[in-house]
């Protein structure tokens, strides 16, 4: 590598490039397109931006006649100590030699920066390929087991010394379905198992014995880590059969954690019964039964290339709530704001807005999980998972007497991602469906291209809007016809107790009037030390109000600087009620892959 063409690589912090204050914004892209031409310069070519996580971005790139190769960068904001993390993710991967692990070329530091070179697996990752096309089939699914259970295997026998990867999930899974190969990649959380699969200590060597009185694991993604790695147990192979198993069964489900396992059962996703029972040991709380069931699991892996599963048709998923499809001329990212949470929290201790950064859904939600149970934490993801797709709109769901009221106004603009959306919106359900307490919950969808920022020099500077800042909204092309008795106001149920930031009366004034308007959306005011964000999804459904519902907006703005102190308040209408009613369930029915495929198919015909 030409270190000396890569002196002045500039790691941002991770966000949505449509949050971000102006500045940060800016650094982005010139960041991004630094890196272009530091990997053009280099002789690449294609070079294209893949992803990034806690520690790092990464980008690939390929030279012309040669594989495709993948660039991680550490991030330049990090602790040194933590920056250092690359570097052992090298070694650790350098120490590895397997057909579905993509190898280490070179590591180099340039300045402060350190840049890792790695082989690239061949297809996408395992979390977009579920996110466009839904829940695995059972061929794909028993084909991504096997090739697991042999990196497993390989990881704890034939290393030398057992490594555990300590962060398997579906980002962390490359999967080319033409062919059916797997790759496990991103070794950051990587480390030398302390312990073996029956609780004894490993040795380096015959005559020192490595710290055995705290963990050297690392976290990984806690929607899949197990309960061990997360409380801090020594490490042990034991943390990647959770790994597996939690990924296995999202990629069954179409979920987006290991959470909703004791709702949505294993026992319920069409899998073979084998194979459904040892999926339901591998996730039970019981850690003898865990163990059980792993052990179990590597043995049926080992003979299942047997085991006779021809693909079955994939049926039409009837979403459980409406889903409007729409098309627009602007992408939808979407990013949801979530209310009335406190309900949730078995433990209700403060969880101070001073913990959270900035505003960023995924990290919000996983700050907000502790002190909730599986199943509430297994709901929260999956209205998380709502807003990776480009959707707008809201829900409102209420638990009342072992029964579930849900309101919505869900619509999707991309029409062949309705299949996979329509399943994360009847897991969302039926998740909540299994919570068994009384209580609001409300949550609305935004784009964050719409965002409008204001910012200021310093917290004692009041917010002024620029003369260009305008909150958008689109506007119905039919009126549609006015029940105030039906409508879903902003004020139904008075003030949120989780929010914390009190407007000013100006505000909830101009509020008060748009209000009376008819029209359904949503706008969320988040307001950090230097920065104020102005969220919104806005759809005027009466045309003929367009002028009173944009004077009322801009007054709105005319009065942000009136805005005191940090936090968020959101607000929300939908168009109409629609009620849809649900009884509590558990837990969902079993069903199986059918015992004989062959006469099933026929039936079929």
């Amino acid at each position: 590598m030409a270190k000396a063409q890569l002196q002045h690589f500039y790691i941002s912090e991770e966000q949505s490039i449509y949050l971000l204050k102006a500045d940060d914004a800016r650094k982005l892209k010139a960041w991004t397109r630094l890196c272009r031409q530091q990997l053009h310069k280099l002789g690449y070519q294609d070079i294209e931006f893949i992803g990034k996580g806690a520690y790092g971005f990464v980008f690939c790139g390929q030279i012309k006649g040669q594989p495709e190769h993948v660039f991680k960068f550490s991030r330049m904001t990090l602790p040194p100590a933590v920056q250092q993390r690359l570097e052992e993710e090298a070694y650790m991967l350098g120490q590895l030699s397997h057909p579905n692990i993509p190898g280490a070329i070179d590591y180099a530091k340039v300045g402060r920066q350190n840049i890792l070179v790695m082989e690239r697996g061949p297809g996408i990752e395992l979390d977009q390929y579920y996110l466009r096309y839904g829940a695995l089939s059972t061929e794909h699914i028993l084909n991504i087991a096997r090739q697991l259970a042999d990196v497993l295997l390989y990881l704890r026998h034939d290393c030398e010394r057992p490594i555990v990867h300590g962060d398997i999930k579906p980002s962390n899974l490359v999967y080319q379905a033409e062919t059916g190969k797997l790759s496990l990649i991103d070794w950051g959380s990587a480390v030398y198992a302390q312990q073996d699969t029956l609780g004894r200590a490993i040795f380096s060597n015959a005559l020192m014995a490595d710290d055995q009185s705290q963990t050297n694991a690392r976290m990984g993604d806690v929607y899949f880590i197990g309960d061990e790695q997360l409380n801090g147990a020594l490490s042990s192979p034991r943390f990647d059969e959770q790994g597996a198993a939690a990924t296995l069964y999202a990629l069954a489900s179409g979920q987006a954690s290991r959470f909703g396992a004791s709702v949505v059962s294993p026992l319920s996703l069409g899998l073979p019964v084998e194979f459904a029972r040892i999926l339901a040991g591998m996730l039970s709380p019981d850690t003898n039964e865990r163990h059980r069931a792993a052990d179990y699991f590597f043995n049926a892996m080992a003979r299942s290339h047997l085991w006779h599963v021809p693909a079955l048709p994939q049926l039409e998923v009837q979403s459980k709530l409406p889903v409007w499809i729409h098309h627009s001329a602007r992408e939808v990212e979407s990013v949801s704001y979530s209310s009335r949470k406190s309900f949730l929290r078995e433990n209700q201790a403060a969880e101070p807005i001073a913990d959270i950064n900035d505003f960023q859904l995924d990290k919000y939600y996983r700050n907000f999980l502790a002190g909730m149970g599986d199943k509430e934490k297994g709901f929260i993801a999956a209205v998380s998972r709502l807003s990776h797709y480009p959707m707008l709109g809201g829900l409102v769901l209420r638990w009342k007497n072992q029964q579930l009221l849900i309101d919505s106004s869900l619509s999707l603009y991309d029409p062949q991602l309705k299949h996979a959306f329509s399943e994360a919106v009847n897991n969302m359900v039926d998740l909540a469906r299994g919570i068994d307490r009384e209580g609001v919950f409300k949550a609305c969808f935004f784009n964050a291209r719409d965002t409008q920022h204001i910012e200021r020099e310093s917290a004692k500077q009041a917010f002024i809007a620029p003369d260009d800042c305008q909150i958008p909204f689109d506007v119905s092309d039919v009126p549609l016809l006015e029940d105030e008795s039906r409508l879903h106001s902003y004020f139904e149920d008075g003030p949120d107790p989780d929010e914390n930031l009190a407007l000013p009366p100006e505000i909830m004034s101009e509020l008060g009037r748009i209000n009376q308007i008819h029209h359904t959306g949503c706008i969320i005011f988040e307001a950090l030390p230097t920065h104020l964000k102005i969220h919104s999804y806005l759809r005027l459904l009466n045309p003929r109000k367009q002028a009173a519902f944009r004077q009322s907006l801009d007054r709105i703005l005319s009065h942000v600087d009136k805005i005191k102190g940090i936090g968020v308040s959101g607000f929300m209408k939908l168009p109409y009620k629609n009620t849809r009613e649900f009884a509590f369930q558990p837990q969902t029915p079993e069903r199986f892959y059918p015992k004989n495929p062959k006469a099933y198919l026929a039936q079929l015909d």
